[in-house]
């Protein structure tokens, strides 16, 4: 069979966020290999005789480092196929997946990407956080709270400086760096949510501000997969202590 990849974006997690052009790709598998953050429910429309295989990371612990994942792809769609790559959220957020895409075409196997709906956006608005509104938010930052040397990265403390809405991916392990940079930066006061498992049944959120999130962390025990919203729109949330009516109250409402 002819060898192509496809790169599909699964959404958050909840399988229903799947687009319909991603399901018809997993539905003409032959290898679908998938992360931890992906439903196992969206496995079950690969056809019966494709291989599935986890190469997503557990507990910290990678199954594959990216260079292998990429040759593995390589090798599936040599010698099976049509290989789905099933990636959380979107797979060019921070997901490595143009780096998979290169590689397979440096091997002259046909690619696709399938978009799927990021994290970074989803998540607030299921939680009923919009990132941007009129009067309170004018731009977003999607940042990574964490780089390829496991440090935190530099942008943090440029974002810091803007009166955009902040949403860091991957960031948990760095909270308290997080907040120190944006309490240096004078924004003490600024509302946080911390959003696990977003979109889920096992969807927690703990609300509070960048000078109390990290004991509301401890107390919600709230952990990855997580994603830390930060911003005035924070306030908008249903369940948010104060604030919220006196923002609906300045927008006319």
């Amino acid at each position: 069979m002819k060898p192509k990849l496809t790169l599909v974006g699964a959404g958050p997690g909840d399988p229903e966020l799947l687009t319909l052009k991603g399901l018809k790709a997993i539905q003409s598998a032959d290898v679908v290999l998938y992360d931890a953050l992906v439903s196992t429910e969206l496995l079950t429309y690969a056809p019966a005789h494709a291989r599935i295989v986890f190469v997503g990371k557990r507990r910290g612990r990678c199954e594959f480092v990216q260079q292998d994942l990429n040759q593995l792809i390589v090798d599936y769609a040599l010698n099976y196929g049509h290989v789905v790559r099933l990636k959380g959220g979107d797979s060019f957020v921070f997901g490595r997946g143009y780096e998979e895409i290169v590689f397979a075409q440096d091997f002259g196997i046909e690619t696709t990407v399938v978009p799927g709906i990021s994290s970074s956006i989803a998540v607030p608005a299921l939680a009923g956080i919009p990132l941007t509104c009129r009067g309170v938010s004018e731009s977003f930052w999607v940042l990574t709270g964490t780089t390829k040397n496991h440090t935190l990265s530099k942008d943090v403390a440029k974002a810091a400086q803007s009166s955009a809405t902040l949403v860091v991916l991957m960031g948990m392990q760095h909270l308290a760096q997080i907040v120190a940079e944006l309490a240096g930066a004078g924004k003490g006061d600024t509302p946080v949510a911390i959003i696990q498992n977003g979109s889920t049944s096992e969807e927690k959120i703990g609300l509070g501000t960048v000078n109390s999130i990290v004991e509301v962390v401890e107390k919600e025990t709230l952990a990855n997969p997580a994603i830390i919203v930060i911003g005035e729109v924070v306030r908008l949330h249903p369940s948010y202590e104060k604030g919220r009516m006196e923002v609906l109250s300045a927008l006319g409402y």
